[in-house]
């Protein structure tokens, strides 16, 4: 290359026009470019020729003479006329005559850099530069024109998040439809995923052209400032498959169903309207599965009678309902309230045993020994009228003071205190540990430790007793049901038990020994229980698995033909077994979030008792914060016995990170105590 050659070069993906001063070395040259400015190059750096005579001063004048020449509307033109030639490839200079009829230094750079810089008409092939084929230009623009509407559409979101979060009080609704909702989900799914997101990309572009962290928190962050999620949005629930709205179709069925319902398939039930019928909950429950009777009959015998809500009147297998519930598997249970497995209004309203209103019920009879087994029973499909609805601390109350008024419910205890006296005499194992209410209402957290309660004791008795009746009849009439049995568990020896503290110490040692419970079509030992064989019967409005067993049971009352074979119902118990687990963990994980965030607020010093050592070399320990009955893992830099006592406070605490941090302190001067 000659001394004043002008030349374009590619320097850092910019276009640089400079002059040739002089050779440098065997294969490199000095090049001098518009403001003085040496460049070292190589001769594949120069991407155009424009011709010699030139000097580094002659750069401004001839990039201003090619200006008016400049332009790749006039691209088009040329691009037709020569897919009329055969598509016939050109160079820069010959696109310079088709355009300008002349071919001088400056209209043959103009031409280059038309070519050069343009993506839809031309494709570079060599030195020379090809027409593209009509259609794949036609696909081209389209794309392009796709790209400009995504890039206003994208400005557009920008504007209006920046305006959403200035004016919190003017924010717009936004369609379903919106392809500002789309973009939201794509945010919504990245704070969910993550890392695990597909086209994790996109969202990553999108939280960068908004100036936001391109994080997982950044987008949480970005949801909450927008007020489409709460700072405490349930991200354990969304990252699940359990559905949380019902659709319009299931809507429609439920409000069908209550403007008009179906036929009653027991058109017989049993009318046990006259009888005194107690509903036992907490005050918060809507959902009212179960109600308890105590009949005296003329020989002296008294018989209790277990009503269980009869959703199944409402439904029948493989209805829209029915499939909806089973997709459900059950209402999951968390602070901030239940996700329900029925429709609100069917659930709380004809499905529920509501006080004063005539129910259908699917009712146990049951007349037991005096030591607590059961001597008869019967079941049938029954009218139900709830007298009374009752807390758990009315019921209490009331035994408390000897209501004489309330005869029934005064014997219903005395039988509940034989089963539990019964089943004791046959092996059941008794984990006494705190049971703790988590609820959480406009961000308020109550932790409440649920203490002995005879009330609670009772329903308890009397579900387990509905249960094993409910099995007993499944197992004499051969019926596929989901029957709940556990394994005998290994106990440590007594004698070993006995050196641990009574109480969670020793409790906590027991349930660390018990073997998960199982669900088969066939009956076996619960032993836990102590029952021969046992089913989940009593919670039909929120356990699709006690739905099964009503459809069974009912359909042989009736004499009719079971609505599932054996391997019908073990398919279905594996599947909403699946989806049921996930539901706990979901319900876990939101409990102990919510702990978390409880104990972010309330430091403490809190008491706490040492369960069991986890990691005994790690220091790592199971402890009870005994005033909230909630256990949490911590580690201690000391020796420790289960069953001492120590004071913990909080030093740090971050729920959406599910991490918290102890330390220990002293009150009144003391660190720890033995109770051994």
């Amino acid at each position: 290359m000659d001394k004043g050659t002008l030349v374009e070069l590619r320097l850092d993906d910019e276009r640089v026009l400079a002059t040739i001063d002089r050779p440098e070395g065997k294969k490199l040259f000095i090049a001098i470019g518009e403001q003085g400015k040496n460049h070292k190059i190589r001769p594949q750096d120069v991407t155009y020729t424009v011709g010699g005579g030139f000097q580094p001063a002659d750069i401004a004048a001839f990039r201003a003479a090619t200006a008016p020449y400049f332009d790749p509307d006039s691209l088009e033109v040329a691009w037709e006329l020569l897919c009329e030639e055969d598509n016939r490839a050109v160079d820069a200079k010959e696109l310079s005559l088709i355009l300008f009829s002349e071919a001088s230094p400056v209209t043959c750079y103009a031409a280059h850099r038309m070519l050069s810089e343009d993506k839809l008409f031309f494709k570079q092939k060599g030195d020379r530069y090809e027409p593209r084929p009509a259609s794949q230009v036609s696909e081209m623009r389209r794309q392009q024109e796709l790209t400009r509407q995504r890039e206003q559409e994208q400005q557009a979101f920008c504007e209006w998040v920046q305006s959403a979060i200035s004016n919190p009080g003017d924010r717009p609704e936004i369609p379903d439809d919106s392809p500002f909702r789309q973009r939201l989900e794509l945010l919504e799914r990245y704070a969910v995923q993550g890392d695990e997101m597909t086209n994790r990309s996109a969202a990553l572009d999108l939280l960068a052209k908004l100036d936001r962290p391109t994080t997982e928190r950044g987008a949480f962050d970005l949801l909450v400032a927008l007020g489409l999620w709460s700072p405490h949005e349930n991200l354990h629930l969304r990252r699940s498959q359990l559905p949380t709205r019902f659709s319009a179709k299931v809507l429609d069925v439920a409000r069908a169903y209550l403007e008009s319902p179906p036929p009653d398939l027991d058109r017989d039930r049993l009318d046990l309207v006259h009888l005194k019928t107690y509903t036992i909950d907490d005050e918060s429950t809507r959902e009212i599965d179960d109600g308890l009777s105590l009949e005296f009959l003329s020989d002296g015998t008294e018989r209790i009678w277990v009503h269980i809500a009869d959703p199944t009147r409402w439904l029948e297998p493989g209805n829209e309902l029915d499939l909806e519930a089973r997709r459900r598997a059950t209402t999951v249970y968390l602070p901030t309230g239940p996700v329900p497995m029925f429709p609100h209004e069917l659930a709380t309203g004809p499905m529920s045993l509501v006080q004063g209103r005539q129910c259908c019920a699917l009712s146990f009879g049951i007349v037991l020994n005096e030591n607590g087994s059961v001597a008869d029973y019967q079941i049938r499909a029954s009218h139900v009228k709830p007298t009374y609805r009752l807390t758990y601390d009315d019921v209490d109350e009331m035994l408390d003071l000897g209501i004489t008024d309330e005869p029934q419910l005064t014997a219903l205890a005395k039988w509940a205190k034989r089963r539990e006296s019964w089943r004791a005499s046959q092996g059941a194992i008794r984990i006494e540990m705190p049971e703790t209410s988590i609820a959480v209402k406009d961000d308020e957290i109550e932790i409440r430790v649920l203490g002995d309660s005879t009330a609670r004791g009772l329903v308890a008795e009397m579900m387990i007793l509905a249960g094993e009746v409910a099995a007993r009849y499944g197992q004499e009439h051969s019926l596929p049901m989901p029957f709940r049995s556990q394994p005998q568990p290994e106990l440590p020896p007594a004698e070993e038990l006995m050196l641990l503290p009574a109480g969670p110490v020793r409790a906590c040692a027991i349930r660390r020994c018990m073997p998960r419970s199982e669900m088969s079509t066939t009956p076996a030992r619960h032993s836990s229980l102590a029952l021969d064989t046992y089913t989940q019967i009593t919670s039909p409005i929120r356990r699709y698995t006690d739905l099964l067993g009503h459809f069974q049971i009912k359909a042989h009352l009736r004499g009719e033909t079971l609505p599932f074979s054996i391997n019908e119902m073990q398919e279905l118990v594996q599947g909403v077994s699946s989806t049921a687990y996930e539901a706990t963990l979901v319900e876990r994980q939101t409990t102990r979030y919510w702990i978390l965030e409880y104990l972010r607020r309330n430091r403490g010093p809190w008491q706490t008792l040492m369960l069991r050592w986890l990691r005994e070399d790690d220091g790592l320990a199971a402890v009870l914060l005994e005033d909230l009955g909630v256990e949490l893992a911590t580690r201690f830099h000391r020796d420790l016995s289960p069953g001492d006592r120590l004071w913990l406070e909080v030093s740090h605490a971050d729920p959406r990170q599910d991490s918290i941090q102890f330390r220990e302190t002293a009150v009144d001067g003391a660190l720890a105590e033995s109770v051994l």
